[in-house]
C-alpha cells in the first residue's frame, strides 16, 4: 500500500496595507501610554486599511506577492480557502471575491470563520485536499480588516488590532518529503461569550438599536481571553509533540499567532524552547488574526530562522474559542 500523499507550502506572499498607527497615535486618542501597552501586550504599531479597502484587497495583494516570488500559473489553482472573521459583506463569500479579482477561471472556495485560528484551520483544510491526489494546488489565505470592527474609543481593544494578509500554496509533496506532518484542533464554544461581535447576524440583524449599542464592534474580556490563550496554546502545542514523539527541543521554528507576546513567550518556556527559535513580530503588526501566522513566516524567512528542512510548529487560539497547532517541515 502506498503512503498518502502529504500537501507542502512551496509558495508565500503577505501584504499589510501602508498607514501605520502607532501607540503614540493612540495616546491622542483613547486614555492609554506606549509604555502600557508595550508591557501588556508587545505591540508598538499596527497597520490599517483606507477606507473602501475590503478584506478581498488585502488578501489578493498577498497572492499578488505571492506569485512575484514564486511565479505560478494561478489558473491551474484548484482551490481557494480564505480564513477571515472580517469578510466583504455577508455573501458572497470573500473567496469568490478573491477569485473574480484575480481572475482564475476554473476553481472554487470558501471561507473559515475561526477567528485568530482562521489561517491555521484554513491551512489544514487545504492540506486534507491536497492527501486525497485529486487536488494539485491550492491557495490558502489569511486576511482581515479588523480596524472595520475596531472602537477606537475601547481603549482595551483598539491597542490590540491591525490589519493584514498572507497567502501561502498548497502542493503535493515528493516522495519522501515530509511537508504538513499533523495538526490537532478544538473549538470549546463556551468561550464565545467573551470574544465577539454581537451585531449584523441573524441573532441581532443590523438596526438603529444595534448601531447605537456598538453591536457592530468587538466585544473583548480581555482577562479570560488571556488565561484560556495562555493555557490552550501551551496544551495544543504540547499534544501535538507528544503525539508524534517530539520535544520542544526537535523544533527548529515556533510560529504562534501574534496577539500577545507574553502568550507566545509562555508558550515557548512550558515547551522549553528558547527564545532564538521563537518568531515574534506584533511589535509592527499587532494582531492581524487571521493574518498573524503569514506575516510571521514571512519575518522567519526575512531573519533566517525558516530554512528548507526546519520542523516547524504552528499554533493559534481564536474567537469561539477556537484552537490549534500544526507541525511541518519547511519546503523551501
Amino acid at each position: 500500500m502506498s503512503n498518502p500523499t502529504r500537501a507542502k507550502i512551496t509558495a508565500l506572499g503577505t501584504y499589510v496595507p501602508p498607514h501605520i498607527l502607532s501607540n503614540q497615535d493612540l495616546e491622542s486618542m483613547v486614555e492609554t501610554t506606549d509604555q502600557w501597552i508595550v508591557e501588556r501586550t508587545g505591540i508598538r504599531e499596527r497597520h490599517i486599511a483606507d477606507k473602501g479597502v475590503a478584506t478581498s484587497d488585502l488578501a489578493v495583494e498577498a497572492v499578488k506577492k505571492l506569485v512575484e516570488s514564486h511565479p505560478i500559473d494561478l489558473q491551474q489553482v484548484d482551490l481557494i480557502v480564505v480564513g477571515t472573521v472580517t469578510p466583504d459583506m455577508m455573501y458572497p463569500s470573500t473567496a469568490c471575491l478573491v477569485q473574480h479579482k484575480l481572475g482564475i477561471a476554473n476553481t472554487w472556495g470558501f471561507d473559515v470563520s475561526a477567528g485568530c485560528s482562521g489561517f491555521l484551520y484554513s491551512l489544514n483544510i487545504g492540506a486534507m485536499f491536497i492527501e486525497t491526489g485529486k487536488y494539485k494546488k491550492v491557495l490558502v489565505i489569511g486576511s482581515d480588516v479588523n480596524s472595520s470592527m475596531v472602537n477606537y474609543q475601547d481603549r482595551a481593544v483598539c491597542i490590540i488590532f491591525g490589519d493584514g494578509a498572507g497567502a501561502v500554496l498548497l502542493e503535493p509533496a515528493e516522495e519522501g518529503e515530509a511537508g504538513i506532518i499533523d495538526h490537532v484542533a478544538q473549538v470549546e464554544g463556551g468561550g464565545g461569550q467573551y470574544l465577539y461581535m454581537p451585531g449584523g447576524g441573524s441573532l441581532n440583524p443590523a438596526s438603529h438599536e444595534t448601531v447605537d449599542k456598538k453591536m457592530h464592534y468587538i466585544h473583548q474580556d480581555g482577562q479570560q481571553v488571556f488565561k484560556y490563550a495562555v493555557k490552550k496554546m501551551a496544551e495544543m502545542t504540547q499534544r501535538i509533540l507528544e503525539r508524534n514523539h517530539l520535544t520542544g527541543a526537535d523544533v527548529d521554528c515556533f510560529i504562534a499567532h501574534q496577539a500577545n507576546r507574553r502568550i507566545i513567550m509562555a508558550t515557548a518556556d512550558r515547551l522549553k524552547m528558547p527564545e532564538e527559535k521563537v518568531i515574534v513580530n506584533i511589535d509592527r503588526y499587532g494582531n492581524t488574526t487571521a493574518g498573524t501566522i503569514p506575516l510571521a513566516m514571512q519575518t522567519a524567512l526575512e531573519i533566517g530562522k525558516l530554512k528548507k528542512g526546519n520542523m516547524v510548529l504552528l499554533a493559534a487560539v481564536g474567537a469561539g474559542f477556537t484552537s490549534g497547532a500544526t507541525l511541518l517541515k519547511w519546503a523551501y
